[in-house]
């Protein structure tokens, strides 16, 4: 019985191990022409040599192929060769099958996990995977979000622009820094740039000078969130002006308590309201603190237009005790320095334009970078671009639709089908992150057993 299920190949001998198969087999029939010449049935033997060759795992052990190939003599132009082997991966020493079968695994497990269950080097696993890459790169095409996000990751000690679809919450793109000229060659060589009418963006000037470069018919926004933390970051500032005055074990519960204070007030339980209505109340400057931090929020959240946003603003700011400015000093000169693009959010149809999601994505990468004990940047790019299944895919459809029938309606009686092309919008993050968190069992050894 062929064990190997390959029909070139005639198994001769299976030996089972605690871990592996070692199968000995060979070709299930001689070469009909020389690949030199291409001289048909004028060949005879010439020796040979025994291979090994790694194959796709079987009920759990690893498998090992003792190939027993022949060499061959063309009579015609003398020549040697060893038996083609249309199958196998020879510059790999391993099937065709078990390159795909890496290939298809390497994007969502670790290299380690997949060397220990196929029983080949790490180094070997990597590189199948650096040539998958390449590959993926040349056939993935997402499309051009209409409304384009540009966040940052801290990955790998450095700040990566991230480039997403803000409505469909995809990654479209990592770049390697957040360097101006980097974003401006990227936005460059965007497909159908015109399409782009939103760039959404925190508050950094190299995207706001990149985008305006660029895509200059697009409307720059900045990211809400990056706004509305901006009053939170005041808020921590005067709890941690607070502490200095407090005994250590004021100091701890407050510590504890912080994510209290910064979360919205509506969104508290019954005892977190007690909590901060203690704290409040026993520090009035934090108390008042709070209630800026809330309106604050509150002008994003409730306004209806820029022009009352602005207003409420100003009149916010206008109200602010003397005392609370230090602490707020940076937001306003943020929203001084940027006001176009902030309240160019309050323009949108709808106010869904923000990359907060994105923040997710410093935390996922930490985790794959640990199992996978120390990724390069591409690798962790690519595992994040173009793991199988993560896509946010538009599928193919037809849709119906009338046409002008002109003078002679009687021509068309029913509307016709026009065909619609697959979109590809990017790496769906919520999908990435369930995926990616499984980490399979392997084998402890990395070698066949002898």
């Amino acid at each position: 019985m062929n064990i190997l299920n390959i029909e070139e190949l005639r198994v001769l001998k299976v030996n089972e191990a605690d871990n592996d198969y070692h199968i000995s087999a060979e070709t299930a029939s001689p070469p009909s022409y020389c690949p030199h010449c291409g001289c048909v049935a004028n060949l005879q033997g010439y020796g040979g040599k025994e291979q090994l060759f790694m194959d796709t795992p079987s009920h759990g052990k690893r498998v090992g192929i003792h190939l027993h190939r022949k060499r061959y003599r063309c009579k015609e132009c003398a020549r040697t060769f060893l038996e083609p082997l249309k199958f196998m991966d020879e510059s790999r020493s391993m099937t065709s099958r078990l390159v795909g079968y890496i290939e298809k695994h390497s994007l969502k497990r670790t290299f380690t996990s997949l060397s220990e269950e196929i029983g080949l080097d790490e180094k070997t696993i990597r590189n199948v995977f650096k040539d998958y890459s390449r590959q993926l790169e040349k056939h993935i095409n997402f499309a051009t979000p209409k409304w384009l996000g540009i966040d940052e990751a801290h990955l790998l000690h450095s700040y990566r622009c991230v480039i997403c679809n803000v409505k469909e919450r995809t990654i479209v793109e990592i770049l390697k820094n957040r360097n101006k000229p980097t974003v401006i060659d990227y936005l460059k060589q965007l497909p159908n740039k015109n399409n782009v009418e939103i760039v959404c963006m925190d508050m950094w000037a190299t995207y706001r000078d990149s985008a305006k470069l660029v895509l200059p018919h697009a409307k720059i926004v900045i990211d809400k969130f990056h706004v509305v933390k901006g009053a939170n970051i005041a808020l921590e500032k005067i709890r941690k002006a607070i502490r200095l005055t407090l005994t250590d074990a004021q100091r701890k519960t407050l510590m504890h308590d912080r994510f209290t204070l910064l979360r919205r007030k509506s969104k508290l339980k019954p005892f977190q309201l007690l909590k901060l209505e203690s704290w409040t109340l026993n520090f009035p400057e934090l108390g008042l603190a709070h209630g800026l931090k809330e309106e604050f929020f509150d002008i994003f959240d409730t306004s209806k237009d820029r022009y009352e946003a602005l207003n409420r603003y100003q009149e916010w700011k206008g109200q602010m005790p003397p005392s609370m400015k230090p602490y707020f000093a940076e937001l306003n000169t943020s929203m001084k320095n940027w006001e176009q693009e902030i309240f160019n959010y309050f323009d949108l149809p709808s106010k869904r334009a923000t990359n907060a999601y994105t923040e997710t994505l410093n935390g996922l990468i930490k985790i794959m970078n640990r199992n996978g004990r120390g990724y390069s940047f591409d690798v962790l790019r690519t595992k994040v671009l173009f793991t199988e299944g993560v896509h946010k895919v538009k599928r193919l459809n037809y849709k119906r639709t009338d046409i002008d029938r002109g003078f002679f309606p009687e021509m068309i009686a029913e509307p016709i089908l026009v065909y619609e092309p697959e979109i590809n919008l990017g790496a769906s993050l919520s999908t990435l992150i369930q995926n990616m968190l499984a980490d399979r069992k392997a084998p402890v050894s990395t070698r066949l057993s002898e």
